[in-house]
C-alpha cells in the first residue's frame, strides 16, 4: 500500500462545471480538502480552478496541497474536429498541470447524456467508424500530450458514454496503444456497469496507471437500471455512496492495485451533485480516514 497515493477532487465536493450556483466555489473546496486531511488534489472541470499557474501554486502552497492531475471531456468518437478541438482544450489544461508540476490528465469521453437534465443528446450507440475514430484519436491526443508537455493521458471509462462496460473498457485497451493510452480506473462507473474491477486490473496489469475510488449503493443501482435512468438522475438518488457502504469491496480492490507494486494516485470521487454546501466536508473527513484505515497514505495528521 505504500504506493498508493491517496487524493481527492472537486467532485467529491459536488462540483461538475466549471461555474454553477449548485456547487462550492474553489476555495472552500481548497480550504476543507486540507481539514478533512488531504495533501492531493486534482483540478477539476476545466476552468474551475485558478488559471494563473502562479496563483494556483500560491494557493496550494498556502493549504499545503499538491496537483495530481486535471480532468477534460472530449468527443472523439465524432472525427478530426472533435480531436483538433480536443488538443487546444487539453492543451490548456496540460500546460497548467506542467506548470504546477502533475503529470496526469482524464480523458473523459463525452456522455451521450445531458450533464444538467439527463436528457440523450445523442446516439448510445456508435458504428465501427466512430470507434476507429475513438481509439485513433486518443492515440493521438495522448501523443500530443507527452511530446508537448510531457504529460500522460490517462482514459476514463464512464456511465452514459460509449466507453463504460467492461467489455468495452477491454476492447478499447486492445485496439490504443498501451505506450501512450492507460487507464484511469474509475471503481465506481465499473461497478455501475456490472463490471469487475479487479477482473479489470489483472487482465490489463500494465495499463491501469491512475485510480479513482468511487463507490456505488447496489440497490440504487439496481433501479436505476431497472427504470433506464441517466446518470444525472442517478447520482440525485445517491447511487455514489461511502466506500464502507458500497460495491467494490474497497480493501479486495485495492490488495490487487498494490500488486501491480508502482506508484499510482489514488483519487477519491463520490458525484455529489448537487449538494449543499455543508454536505461535502464531513463526507470527505470520513472517507479519507477510511482510506487510511485500509493503509493509504499520506493523509494530513492534525493536533488533537
Amino acid at each position: 500500500m505504500s504506493r498508493l497515493t491517496l487524493g481527492t477532487a472537486p467532485d467529491s465536493w459536488g462540483v461538475w462545471f466549471a461555474s454553477d450556483p449548485h456547487q462550492v466555489g474553489w476555495k472552500q473546496y481548497l480550504d476543507e480538502i486540507a481539514i478533512a486531511g488531504y495533501r492531493y488534489t486534482e483540478l477539476g472541470p476545466q476552468g474551475f480552478m485558478p488559471q494563473d499557474p502562479e496563483q494556483l501554486k500560491d494557493e496550494l502552497a498556502a493549504r499545503g496541497l499538491t496537483v495530481c492531475g486535471g480532468t477534460v471531456f472530449a468527443g472523439l468518437h465524432k472525427g478530426v474536429d472533435a480531436l483538433e478541438t480536443a488538443k487546444r482544450t487539453f492543451g490548456q489544461e496540460a500546460r497548467l498541470l506542467a506548470a504546477v508540476g502533475a503529470k496526469y490528465l482524464v480523458h473523459l469521453p463525452e456522455q451521450w447524456t445531458d450533464m444538467h437534465t439527463g436528457e440523450a443528446v445523442q446516439d448510445a450507440e456508435i458504428d465501427p467508424e466512430q470507434w476507429k475514430n475513438l481509439t485513433t484519436g486518443t492515440n493521438e491526443l495522448a501523443r500530443y500530450l507527452f511530446e508537448e508537455f510531457g504529460i500522460h493521458l490517462v482514459f476514463h471509462p464512464h456511465v452514459d458514454t460509449h466507453v463504460d462496460t467492461q467489455e468495452r473498457i477491454e476492447r478499447f485497451l486492445l485496439d490504443t496503444d498501451p505506450e501512450h493510452v492507460n487507464l484511469c480506473l474509475d471503481t465506481g462507473h465499473v461497478a455501475y456497469c456490472d463490471g469487475d474491477n479487479v477482473q479489470i486490473v489483472e487482465r490489463f496489469p500494465e495499463r491501469v496507471t491512475y485510480v479513482h475510488l468511487k463507490s456505488v449503493d447496489p440497490a440504487v443501482r439496481r433501479r436505476a437500471l431497472d427504470e433506464k435512468l441517466p446518470l444525472s438522475e442517478a447520482v440525485k438518488l445517491g447511487v455514489m455512496c461511502e466506500p464502507w457502504d458500497g460495491e467494490p469491496h474497497m480493501p479486495t480492490f485495492l490488495d490487487a492495485v498494490a500488486r501491480l507494486d508502482r506508484d499510482i494516485y489514488t483519487v477519491v470521487e463520490q458525484d455529489l451533485y448537487p449538494v449543499e454546501p455543508h454536505v461535502p466536508l464531513p463526507i470527505g473527513a470520513r472517507t479519507a480516514g477510511y482510506y487510511a484505515g485500509c493503509g493509504l497514505r499520506p493523509v494530513r495528521r492534525w493536533p488533537s
